[in-house]
């Protein structure tokens, strides 16, 4: 069981304080709760230039990590489609630094010309390195589009179209900023050898009069149900023909998340796997292949993706992918199977428990979700799942219409 415990400033941020006498080290993860979900259809890529603008210099220091790595320190961020997530990890001793830091980039950050050109022509050499000019780099991109017809996790966090980030200019960035990195549309936690006591009183000196902005309202349209198989075929100078697979799945606060959760890891995680075992090994249709899903806060997707074997066919390959899929949907599948998967998770979830920072982050993401108490269920949930409701799970997801298919061909 992890234990914390919560307070809210008059400005509306929320804080979250875990105690571990253990450790001399604290840890801070401010969580925003704006992704690329929210973003503009012809202004994406926001949400993850922020995650660079905000290490550009706030309003009273001109740098941010120089302070901090003075005060033995290290922090990152990370952006997805649903949230932007800031996290520090510091001795126990320096953790006022971390308060101080974090507080003036939420005030404002150094808005100008020079740090906006500066992160731009980041993120766009970002974009062509891993979108553009990587094997198989637009792949996603592709995805999305041919599964997602109207939400916006058609484009990824990078952004839809790399001109958008080019174009981005300075009243644009400003404007999303007061919208969406206010106190009150944030979650704080801290973690390490603290008392709530003390936290409150450095959450109030630092954060307190940080104006609070107005609450983010979210109104992302619905994805309507998906009623016929959708494929797309391109070519790319690439090594391999790779096969790409998509199915909806239902959102993160669901029981049938749980169910689909432990389908992937019977079906495509690690050499153990069906898919591995049966595609990889005994047919060697594949060279390596993955079953994996989005696990985003909407309905997302469930994904087999898989590089095809010099000399096979991308039409066997799939063939082979839907005669699996269909043996899981007719037979679904064994206790020793199911009771396998929930060990690995178990142990997974335990693996994580372990950071001080991992804490940190799952706290204020579960917070964010409805109530950071949900982190204790988690494993309860998995429990729960039976090869019974598995099966019913798979039937639904893998049913007719549901599938998006992208051959992936080698020029």
């Amino acid at each position: 069981m992890l234990q914390f415990e919560r307070f809210t400033l008059e400005n509306g941020l929320r804080v979250l304080v875990h105690v571990d006498k253990s450790t001399p080290m604290a840890a801070m993860n401010i969580l925003y709760d704006v992704g690329a979900r929210d973003e503009d259809a012809h202004r994406t890529g926001f949400a993850h230039l922020f995650e660079h603008l905000m290490f550009g210099g706030s309003e009273n220091i001109p740098e941010y990590d120089e302070p901090l790595q003075m005060a033995g320190g290290e922090n990152n961020a990370y952006t997805t489609n649903d949230i932007t997530n800031y996290y520090v990890q510091l001795p126990l001793k320096n953790m006022e630094t971390a308060f101080w830091l974090e507080s003036d980039r939420m005030l404002a950050l150094d808005f100008s010309e020079k740090s906006l050109d500066v992160q731009r022509k980041v993120v766009s050499e970002e974009f062509k390195e891993h979108y553009l000019n990587k094997p198989y780099g637009d792949a996603w991109h592709l995805l999305r589009v041919l599964a997602y017809k109207t939400h916006p996790y058609m484009w990824p966090t990078i952004g839809k179209d790399l001109k958008q980030i080019e174009e981005a200019q300075l009243g644009d960035v400003e404007a999303f900023f007061y919208k969406h990195y206010r106190p009150v549309n944030a979650i704080m936690c801290v973690a390490g050898d603290v008392t709530v006591e003390q936290v409150k009183e450095l959450s109030q000196k630092w954060f307190g009069g940080i104006p609070a902005g107005e609450k983010y309202v979210r109104q992302v349209p619905k994805e309507p149900k998906q009623e016929a198989d959708r494929t797309q075929t391109v070519h790319a100078d690439v090594p391999l023909d790779a096969l790409y697979k998509a199915w909806h799945i239902t959102g993160r606060l669901t029981d049938a998340y749980y169910a689909t959760d432990l389908i992937t890891e019977v079906m495509g995680s690690g050499l153990s796997s069906r898919l591995y075992q049966r595609l990889v090994k005994e047919e060697q249709l594949f060279s390596g292949i993955n079953c994996y899903h989005t696990g985003s806060l909407d309905p997302g997707l469930l994904v087999i993706e898989g590089k095809v074997r010099e000399g096979k066919t991308i039409e066997a390959a799939n063939e082979a992918i839907e005669k699996e899929i269909k043996k899981l949907v007719a037979e679904g599948i064994t206790d020793s199977e199911l009771q396998k998967s929930k060990n690995k998770i178990e142990a997974m979830i335990a693996f994580e428990d372990m950071s001080l920072l991992n804490r940190a982050n799952n706290l204020a993401f579960y917070e964010l979700m409805g109530d950071a108490a949900l982190i204790n269920k988690e494993w309860e949930h998995y429990q729960a799942v039976t090869t019974g409701y598995l099966q019913d799970v798979a039937k639904d997801i893998f049913r007719e219409g549901n599938c998006n298919t992208l051959f992936y061909r080698k020029k």
